[in-house]
C-alpha cells in the first residue's frame, strides 16, 4: 500500500525515482536491482527505468510479475500507476511463450508455441521468415541447427524472448576433474543458478559478481559440473595466464591438460584458454591499419567486425582464429568479462548455440547497447549479487569513493573553450593540474599499495616521472608487465602507474588505493572494473579508497557523472572534495 514516508515514486513512463536520504532507500535499491536499470544518480534522487530486458531477466531468474509489483508497492510513496503494472505483467509473460525444442523426427529444431496466432505473427517478419523452415504442423515451425542463435536474436528484437530448451551437445569428456578448494555460499548459489542439474533450459547465461568475488573459481566449478572439454576466452594474455594458474592451483587438472591459445602459443588441449585479441585478429585489418599494440581486449565491443567492407566474406576468412570454436568438440565455453565481447565473437557465438555457454562479468552494462545480444546469444542473467552485500559479509573490501575536483587555469580554460568539441575531453582530463593532486594523494597514503590509472599515455608518463614509479601501458612488453605486476604484488614497489590494460582481470590483491586521472569518456563498465581492482579482501583487513580526479565545469565532469552511475546502483556514494583542500 502506498505510503508518503516511503522512498519510491513510480511514474507512468516506467521510470522510478528513489529518494536517497530515505531510511528505506537501501532496501528499495536492493529490490529495484532485480528488475530495473539505473539511469541517473545525482546526489539526492536516483532515476531507474524498468525496461523489457530488465523484466525478462527477472522472469528468467524466477521472479514473477506479482513479486515485482509487490516490490514496487511496498516502497511506493504514491499508488503505482495501473499502466506500469500492466506493462510489467505483459513483458514478463512474454518470456517462454515461444520455445525452441529438439525435433526428433527431423534431427533439427522446432520453434513451438501453444499460441498459433503468435507463431504466424512472428513468421511474417522478413528476417524471421528467412530463419524458419517448413511449417511442421499447427504450432511448430522447423529451424535449422545453424540458425538457432540468429533466430533467438531476431525474435528478441521483435520483443519475444525465446525459451531455448533444445539442449546441448555433451562434448568430449574431461579427464576426471575435481575442485581442490571450497566454494563460498554465494559462489555455490551462482553455479547452481547456471547449471540447474544440467536441465535443457539451463547451461547458458551470465553470472554477475563484483571483482574480487571469485568469478574465476565459479567458472572452474561450472567446468567441473559440465565435465566436458572447455574453451575459456579471457580479455588478454595476462588474464589468460592467471586463469591457467588458477586451474592448476584449484582443480585436479595438470599443466599438460591445459592449453594457451594466444599470440605466443597455439595449444589446444582438454581445457584451452584463449584471448579475445587472438580470436579477433584479422590479416585484412592488419593490412588496413597496421598492427599497433593496444590496451583493450581485442577489437572492442560493438566493433563493426568488417562486415560492411567484406560483405559475403566467410567469418573465418576474415578472422581465421575463430575456427578455434570448431576445432574441438567443446562441451562448455566460458566468456570472461562478457560485457566486453567483441562483435566477431558475437557472430561466432550465434553459430554454436548447441554448446553450453557461461558469461562472467562485474557488470552487464555495455557501452554499445548490445545487452540484448548477450541475453539472446550467451544467455540471460542467471545470478546477480549486490556489491554491498558481499562487502558487509567481508568477501570484498569495504570501499570509500572520492571525487576530487580541480579547475583549469585561465590560459587552459581559454584553450578548452576554443578547441574542437572532439578535443575537449582530452584537454580537460589530461590537465597538468591533476598531477599535484596525485602527488598529495600518494603522500597521504604512504604505506599503502597505490594504483594510478588513466587513459592518456603522455599524462601517465608525466605522472610516473613525478612519482618515480613504474609505468605499464599497451606498449609495455608482456615480460616487463609481468615483472612490474609481480613487484607490486610482493610490495617491492608501492605505486604503479597503469593505463587501461589494468581494467581487465589483473590480480593485484593487495592494492587498496586507486587514483583515476582519466577514463574512456563516460564508461560505466570501466568505473566498475577500476574500483574492482582494489576490492579484493586484504590480508590484514582494511578499507579501499577510490579517487577520481575531475576537472570542474568541463566535459570531464559530465562524463564522470555518467561513469559513477553503475556504482551508485551498487550503493556507493562519492564524497566530493573541494579543489582547494582536495588532498590536505
Amino acid at each position: 500500500m502506498a505510503d508518503i514516508a516511503q522512498p519510491l515514486i513510480i511514474q507512468s513512463d516506467m521510470t522510478v525515482l528513489l529518494e536517497i536520504a530515505n531510511p528505506a532507500a537501501a532496501d528499495a535499491r536492493s529490490r529495484l536491482a532485480v528488475f530495473a536499470e539505473l539511469e541517473k544518480a545525482p546526489e539526492h534522487i536516483h532515476t531507474y527505468r524498468i525496461t523489457p530486458l530488465s523484466l525478462w531477466n527477472a522472469a528468467v531468474a524466477g521472479h514473477s510479475a506479482g513479486e515485482v509489483a509487490m516490490g514496487l508497492d511496498t516502497f511506493a510513496k504514491y499508488p503505482v500507476p495501473a499502466g506500469v503494472l500492466a506493462e510489467i505483467h505483459d513483458q514478463m509473460s512474454r518470456y517462454g511463450r515461444l520455445r525452441l525444442v529438439r525435433d526428433f523426427d527431423s534431427g533439427g529444431l522446432a520453434l513451438v508455441s501453444h499460441e498459433v496466432a503468435l507463431l504466424v505473427e512472428v513468421s511474417r517478419d522478413k528476417l524471421v521468415a528467412t530463419l524458419l523452415g517448413e511449417r511442421l504442423d499447427g504450432n511448430r515451425w522447423a529451424v535449422r541447427l545453424g540458425d538457432r542463435g540468429a533466430l533467438k536474436q531476431a525474435l528478441l528484437h521483435l520483443g519475444w524472448p525465446v525459451a531455448d530448451e533444445a539442449g546441448y551437445v555433451e562434448g568430449v569428456a574431461l579427464p576426471p576433474t575435481e575442485l581442490t578448494c571450497e566454494l563460498r555460499g554465494y559462489q555455490g548459489d551462482a553455479v547452481q543458478a547456471w547449471w540447474q542439474e544440467g536441465v535443457d533450459a539451463a547451461g547458458n547465461g551470465v553470472l554477475v559478481l563484483p571483482c574480487g568475488a571469485g568469478k574465476t573459481v565459479i567458472g572452474l566449478a561450472a567446468m567441473v559440473a559440465a565435465g566436458a572439454q572447455t574453451l575459456i576466452i579471457a580479455t588478454n594474455i595476462t588474464a589468460a595466464r592467471q586463469w591457467i594458474s588458477e586451474i592448476i592451483a584449484k582443480t585436479t587438472l595438470t599443466a599438460d591438460q591445459i592449453g594457451e591459445y594466444s599470440g605466443d602459443r597455439k595449444e589446444i588441449r582438454p581445457v584451452t584458454v584463449a584471448t579475445y585479441q587472438v580470436l579477433t585478429w584479422s590479416p585484412k585489418r592488419r593490412a588496413d591499419r597496421g598492427d599497433g599494440a593496444g590496451d583493450g581486449p581485442g577489437d572492442g565491443p560493438g566493433d563493426g567486425d568488417g562486415a560492411a567492407r567484406a560483405q559475403g566474406a566467410d567469418l573465418h576468412d576474415l578472422y581465421p582464429h575463430l575456427g578455434l570454436f570448431d576445432r574441438q568438440e567443446w562441451g562448455l565455453i566460458i566468456y570472461d568479462e562478457v560485457h566486453l565481447l567483441p562483435a566477431p565473437v558475437f557472430r561466432a557465438t550465434a553459430r554454436i548455440q548447441a554448446i553450453r555457454r557461461l558469461g562472467l562479468t562485474a557488470t552487464l552494462v555495455r557501452e554499445d547497447g548490445k545487452e540484448a545480444d548477450v541475453f539472446s546469444l550467451i544467455g540471460p542473467k542467471r545470478f546477480d549479487i549486490p556489491w554491498k552485500e558481499l562487502e558487509l559479509n567481508g568477501w570484498i573490501a569495504p570501499a570509500v569513493c572520492h571525487e576530487v575536483r580541480v579547475v583549469l587555469s585561465e590560459e587552459a580554460r581559454m584553450e578548452y573553450a576554443m578547441a574542437n568539441p572532439q578535443d575537449r575531453y582530452r584537454l580537460a582530463a589530461a590537465t597538468s593540474r591533476k598531477r599535484s593532486v596525485v602527488r598529495r594523494l600518494v603522500e597521504r597514503h604512504a604505506g599503502d599499495r597505490i594504483l594510478v590509472i588513466g587513459q592518456y599515455v603522455e599524462q601517465l608518463r608525466s605522472i610516473a616521472e613525478d612519482l618515480e614509479a613504474p609505468l605499464v601501458t599497451g606498449q609495455t612488453t608482456q615480460k616487463v608487465r609481468e615483472v612490474r605486476f609481480d613487484d607490486f604484488r610482493e610490495g617491492r614497489i608501492p605505486v604503479l602507474v597503469v593505463s587501461k590494460v589494468a581494467n581487465f582481470s589483473i590480480d593485484l590483491p593487495e592494492a587498496n588505493v586507486a587514483i583515476q586521472v582519466s577514463g574512456t569518456f563516460g564508461s560505466r563498465q570501466e568505473e566498475a572494473q577500476r574500483l574492482g581492482r582494489i576490492m579484493r579482501p586484504k590480508a590484514g583487513g582494511g578499507q579501499a579508497s577510490f579517487y577520481t580526479i575531475v576537472t570542474r565545469d568541463t566535459v570531464d565532469q559530465t562524463f564522470a557523472m555518467n561513469r559513477q552511475r553503475f556504482l551508485a546502483e551498487q550503493g556507493y556514494d562519492y564524497q566530493i572534495d573541494d579543489p582547494e583542500d582536495d588532498a590536505d
